[in-house]
């Protein structure tokens, strides 16, 4: 194999080892950059936990008072400020 070769053949690697890892990243993060939903409310962006998301249609304030009635869950409260 000449050296044109693999230089393309590291350069193709390397490309495909980026995407591979920026998908893996759009995937921990649930790919949703809005927060919890686009139902308004002050939401603190970031990397939300899934069970601290408020379901589609559920009212803000229910999902707050919801979330305030577990143990589990009170650290939600923080990303709804």
């Amino acid at each position: 194999m000449d050296n044109k070769k693999i230089i393309l053949y590291i350069v193709i690697g390397a490309i495909l080892l980026l995407l591979i890892f920026s998908s893996f990243g759009m995937m921990r993060s649930g790919g949703n950059r809005g927060g919890a939903g686009s139902s308004g409310g002050n939401v603190v962006s970031g990397n939300m936990p899934q069970e601290c998301q408020k379901p589609e249609g559920q009212d803000l304030q229910s999902w707050k008072e919801h979330l305030g009635h577990h143990q589990n869950t009170l650290y939600c409260l923080d990303y709804y400020k």
